[in-house]
């Protein structure tokens, strides 16, 4: 761990463990955070744990994990791409194996600019799964039918107002990707990118730089960077993962909403459409106050923060060299 050379394919198996043990124990969190982000008129949820509650007793415990999958899928590829990037940028811009505060930043801008290739389609998907839930929730539940009065026996075919009161079918991942690519084209699945973008740029170039220095806290800076980082202990590369996802995560909680709003494809009743970043911005402060941009903050934090901590604490431990060494 300590060589300045970069193992490219040990790296992106670190990112990708790293990536779906931390998705695995954070993601009924992460599901909170979208749908209380969503909320515009009406109010379902009041807070996060009353969130988790109505949840698992509508739709039970797995509920919780609803696009879970699609996470699972493709945190692998996003999460290697954007440990991965942010080494071969931060190698590459070091002098002498001294890397300045500016080339810090430029090096998380670069991972987080490669990561939105595989993370728009991802986000697009898991809000639609996601937020399901929330829009049957606000739907009327159908009154229960009357006694049965004497007459004819009821039919046992269905009529077409009896299926139109029928519970909807829940969307699926492969469903949704059809969907969007017949109707819209690839470009249906990138819908956000650019707020997508706006987003995660500055989240690594505030995460990766504070994650950096707070690793290194407590040893000199002897030979190159590389090896100061690679002295952390366990726990503290998890403390610095945990303490710079938190800071990163409720900095751009601002971002995260309208990137949000803008790949939510089905509204609820009353709620608005948006034709971009700025409609999006103006009416959300319009409408709903400066405070909506911080709507979900803390269940973000609650969900970047052990989701960094675990990746870098994985990441340190040099799984995917480990794994190497077995095969070669």
């Amino acid at each position: 761990m300590g060589e300045n050379k970069v193992s490219l394919p040990a790296k992106l198996i670190n990112g990708g463990v790293a990536g779906l043990v931390g998705v695995t124990c954070v993601f009924p969190i992460d599901l909170a955070k979208t749908r209380l982000q969503n909320q515009q008129g009406i109010k379902i949820y009041k807070g996060m744990l009353d969130c988790l509650a109505k949840t698992i007793r509508s739709e039970g415990y797995f509920g919780c994990y609803r696009g879970a999958a699609v996470n699972l899928t493709l945190v692998t590829p996003e999460k290697a791409i954007k440990l991965a990037a942010n080494d071969v940028f931060r190698q590459k811009l070091s002098k002498d194996g001294h890397l300045p505060l500016w080339g810090e930043v430029l090096a998380g801008c670069g991972a987080g600019t490669c990561q939105v290739v595989v993370t728009t389609p991802m986000e697009m998907l898991k809000i639609q799964l996601q937020d399901a839930g929330r829009l049957a929730a606000q739907k009327p539940v159908p009154a229960p039918a009357q006694a049965a009065a004497p007459g004819p026996a009821p039919s046992l075919v269905t009529t077409s107002s009896q299926a139109r009161t029928a519970p909807p079918r829940r969307p699926s991942a492969i469903g949704l990707t059809v969907e969007l690519l017949k109707t819209r084209g690839l470009v249906g699945l990138y819908r956000g990118a650019g707020a997508t973008l706006m987003r995660d740029v500055p989240f690594s170039m505030i995460y990766f730089p504070l994650f950096a220095n707070l690793n290194a806290l407590g040893r000199e800076t002897v030979g190159s960077q590389a090896d100061v980082q690679a002295q952390a202990p366990f726990w503290q590369s998890f403390v610095a993962g945990c303490s710079a996802g938190s800071v990163a995560a409720v900095v751009v909680t601002p971002l995260d909403v309208i990137k949000t709003r803008l790949q939510t494809l089905q509204k609820g009743e009353g709620e608005d459409t948006y034709r971009g970043i700025i409609d999006c911005t103006r009416r959300i402060m319009r409408r709903e106050g400066p405070s909506a941009f911080l709507k979900g903050a803390t269940c973000r934090a609650l969900v970047i923060a052990p989701l960094f901590g675990i990746a870098q604490g994985v990441y340190f431990l040099g799984v995917g060299e480990t794994v190497l060494d077995l095969l070669g």
